[in-house]
């Protein structure tokens, strides 16, 4: 990547931004990164954004949602059409925005029109005028409402004590719809008796709006009545819905096509422009082989009425330079889950190839099964919506557990189907444990060599040659795995061993001794206690992978846990138990499994040498991305 600044004229500062964006290989800088001066685009950002806000309100309103294409030759607006075009969206907005207004009233309006049908049919059973039933005047206490039908017998017998009457008209579920009439008392203890009762039986007043307390054929023609005019209003909303959009189509998809030209400069607006007077600075990165395409572009649009200048990043740009990330279509599906940890720096070793590599290779060995496999594989291509993005790698891994399935010889957890390429887990459990520790002796060693690599490339050469992740901390692990293993073979630890071992934990020490401060004794103690908090993690994070032999062999367990509770039970039984016992290994087995994978990628890997707070490359485009911080 290589650091420029593009300086042009205050008045084709929109060209020079949509010119920069079709190109393509543009990052904007950010705007700590930006030079001094003030911010020439900041009205016309602002603009764009009420302007792109509006247009998305109107297009979701009129349901449009085509894109628009853009000529090649079209050109940006500058900030005074810019401005015409906000206000004349203002003003289509607020047209649309009436109508708006009026469908919510309407919907709220069916919504009570839908409750008024609901209890006039409820009410209708009663063939009674709800103004006379309901009366605060009459010799009679009549409630409407509703309670669980379970309670109707017990209501109903404490009612008749009190000299009340309860009458059922309609139910809903377990819910009954009843009636409560009783005379009433002059003092009104009666009725404060009554209410009690009712909301011991779990009572709810069944509420009867003003347009229901009428005669019920009154009532009846009033609900049509509403019914019919929100029909017509309805109407003749859709209508004024399409003469909107047919009056402002052709101008809304122009106005789609100059804010789509407008992004370019809006977006440097917030990012790397930085002017003064009649001049424009665009601040930011480009990767090396686009230079000179763009220089050449450049020239054949502004004749010279440009500088571009293009320096390699400094010491002050360390942590700045954004990192160009390109996979290959099949690797970008597991791009996703390294996200989810970081970025990479500039200049730092990407591990995504790894991570794919790796993570289906531990899943494989932890879940290898023909059938599992197999329906791992099924499931995955049949992932579809948000998911989509993980049927890649749900395949891969479904593909690996088969591949180790064949090694292992299982299918649905019998043995006796194919014959193993290798064997089962569980004839040599020790054999898989000494080999999944050397697959994590392995696995580090690679983790240290990139972290190397790493410290190399950022010029820290103390830290990668005495770190305890760097080269003095890969002797010391070699070697003091190799006398370990002679120890356990009975040919003794070695004094080369012993000797390289020392050694590198001596450089270990010095290397930290002369990064902390303080008094010599302190140096020493920090240097002591890093030095072998150093050592044991390196001995601790290998015997995580003992989780790659220890899941594999749970996985034979499991199955041999299901076929001997499938041999206890009838014929119909057993195929019962050994289906329902696939599915649950599969989903909850290979869930977890998924997850230890997982685990010992970040944990044992990534954390060794990724750093992850990397800045991605996004180069100004004409394509919508995220980057000016709003929804556009």
């Amino acid at each position: 990547m290589l650091r420029v600044e593009l300086l042009c004229l205050a008045s084709e500062v929109q060209e020079c931004a949509l010119l920069l964006a079709r190109h393509g290989g543009f990052g904007p800088a950010t705007r700590e990164e930006a030079g001094s001066g003030g911010r020439p685009g900041e009205h016309y950002r602002e603009l764009y954004l009420d302007a792109s806000t509006r247009l998305d309100k109107i297009m979701e309103y009129c349901g449009v949602h085509d894109p628009a294409p853009v000529q090649d030759d079209a050109i940006a607006p500058n900030e005074r059409e810019l401005a015409g075009i906000d206000e004349r969206l203002r003003t289509i907005w607020q047209a649309c925005s009436g109508c708006h207004e009026l469908e919510l009233r309407m919907a709220e309006e069916k919504q009570r029109l839908a409750a008024l049908r609901e209890t006039y049919g409820r009410l209708s059973a009663l063939d009674v005028d709800p103004a006379r039933l309901l009366r605060r005047d009459g010799l009679l206490n009549t409630r409407l409402g509703q309670i669980p039908a379970v309670n109707l017998k017990r209501l109903g017998d404490a009612l008749s004590v009190a000299g009340y009457l309860l009458t059922v008209f309609d139910r809903a579920g377990d819910q009954a719809f009843v009636v409560v009439a009783g005379p009433r008392s002059e003092d009104g203890r009666v009725e404060n008796r009554l209410g009690g009762l009712l909301a011991q039986a779990g009572w709810r007043d069944l509420a009867v709006p003003p347009e229901l307390r009428t005669d019920p054929s009154v009532a009846g023609h009033f609900i049509d009545e509403e019914g019919r005019r929100l029909e017509v209003m309805a109407e003749g909303h859709c209508d004024l819905r399409q003469h909107h959009w047919q009056q402002h189509a052709g101008w809304l998809r122009q106005a789609r096509v100059l804010l789509t030209l407008a992004r370019p400069l809006a977006e440097s607006a917030l990012l790397g422009l930085s002017g003064k007077g009649q001049l424009a600075v665009f601040s930011g990165w480009v990767p090396k082989r686009a230079v000179g395409e763009l220089r050449s572009a450049l020239e054949a649009r502004f004749h010279g009425r440009y500088l571009l200048l293009a320096h390699e990043p400094g010491p002050d740009d360390t942590g700045k330079v954004p990192s160009l990330l390109t996979y290959p279509v099949w690797l970008r599906p597991f791009t996703g889950l390294v996200r989810s940890y970081g970025v990479p720096r500039y200049g730092e070793f990407d591990p995504a190839l790894l991570f794919a590599f790796s993570y289906v290779l531990l899943f494989g060995a932890m879940f290898g099964d023909v059938g599992h496999g197999a329906v791992l594989l099924v499931g995955a291509l049949l992932l579809r919506g948000r998911f989509a993005w993980l049927r890649w790698v749900g395949s891969a891994a479904g593909l690996a557990s088969i591949c180790f399935g064949l090694l292992y010889g299982s299918v649905f957890g019998y043995e006796d189907w194919i014959v193993p390429l290798w064997q089962s887990p569980l004839h040599d459990p020790t054999r898989m444990l000494a080999l999944a520790v050397a697959s994590g002796v392995g696995f580090i060693s690679v983790t240290l060599l990139i972290n190397i690599y790493n410290r190399l490339s950022a010029g820290q050469w103390a830290d990668a040659l005495l770190d305890g992740g760097g080269l003095m901390g890969l002797v010391l692990y070699l070697a003091a795995l190799s006398g370990l293993r002679g120890a356990m073979t009975g040919t003794g630890f070695g004094m080369t061993n012993g000797l390289v071992a020392s050694a590198a934990l001596a450089a270990m020490a010095v290397g930290l001794g002369l990064k902390s401060g303080g008094s010599m004794g302190e140096r020493l103690v920090v240097a002591l206690v890093e030095t072998m908090e150093t050592a044991i993690n390196l001995f601790a994070n290998t015997l995580s992978f003992l989780r790659v032999a220890a899941f594999s062999l749970n996985h034979v367990a499991l199955t041999l846990a299901v076929f001997t509770i499938a041999a206890g039970l009838a014929t119909a039984g057993h195929g019962i138990a050994i289906v329902l016992g696939n599915v649950v290994i599969v989903v909850l087995e290979g869930g977890i499994v998924a997850i230890q994978a997982l685990r010992l990628m970040y944990y044992e890997g990534f954390s060794r040498f990724f750093a992850g707070d990397g800045v991605e490359f996004r180069p100004l485009s004409l394509a919508v991305n995220n980057n000016l911080g709003v929804k556009t």
